[in-house]
């Protein structure tokens, strides 16, 4: 699993990467590229399909209009498990290890105060245990196409900005994505992205064009494919 920091100019370099050799993998915070089929040795509840893979992710915040919007592309068609979530754990000052708590002890160094739980079907609840406060998210921010979910133009006082013990900018909030079938066990977890870390937001001047983002993960995707397809042949 690698880390990128990807401008919208970069998506040229980082196809032309994907497609000659393998990149350089490295850099930082606010994109992830998952390895293929890393599925956790606890996840027990479900099969190992390839909607609960996730390929690649990566994560905006618009300074401007203070929205955030999220993406990940899965190696599989969304809505082939029965049952599957999908969802985005978010640390905005508060978090903790939470999984570690539960039974089998699983996501050390995944911190979130707050989830954000996605169905196949277009809905979505945001889930604020600091507040204790649950919001039925509007379905016109939730984009699925294919292999592609996105949350679009969430705005920031959803997250409660300004509850004691928040990061004063929202947009050092950070994040992790993992699949799950059904709620109520750690053995439903089918990955982490990334794996026992958060990762950053991509902190813009305006959240890119849905094509832009898009054409993002679909880069990211080309180099999960590419790495994973070197790497099987190493």
């Amino acid at each position: 699993m690698s880390h990128f920091r990807i401008p919208a100019w970069g998506l040229a370099a980082l196809l032309s990467s994907a497609l000659g050799s393998v990149p350089a993998l490295a850099y930082a915070d606010s994109a992830v590229v998952d390895a293929f089929h890393d599925f956790l040795p606890t996840y027990t509840a479900g099969p190992a399909n390839g909607d609960l893979d996730v390929i690649a992710a990566a994560a905006f915040y618009d300074g401007a209009d203070q929205a955030f919007t999220f993406s990940t592309i899965l190696a599989d068609k969304v809505g082939l498990t029965p049952g599957a979530l999908y969802v985005w754990g978010i640390d905005r000052g508060l978090g903790t290890e939470r999984f570690l708590a539960g039974s089998p002890a699983i996501g050390a160094g995944v911190f979130f105060d707050s989830v954000l739980v996605v169905r196949p079907d277009g809905t979505g609840t945001y889930n604020d245990f600091i507040n204790g406060k649950a919001t039925a998210l509007d379905p016109a921010h939730i984009k699925i196409s294919s292999l592609t979910i996105t949350l679009e133009d969430l705005p920031v006082s959803l997250f409660a900005p300004g509850t004691a013990g928040f990061r004063a900018d929202p947009g050092q909030y950070t994040w992790n994505l993992w699949p799950r079938v059904g709620l109520g066990s750690n053995n439903q977890i089918s990955d982490f992205a990334p794996d026992g870390a958060n990762l950053g937001f991509q902190v813009t001047a305006a959240v890119p064009e849905p094509e832009t983002y898009a054409m993002l993960l679909a880069g990211l995707g080309l180099i999960g494919f590419r790495v994973s397809y070197t790497r099987r042949r190493a």
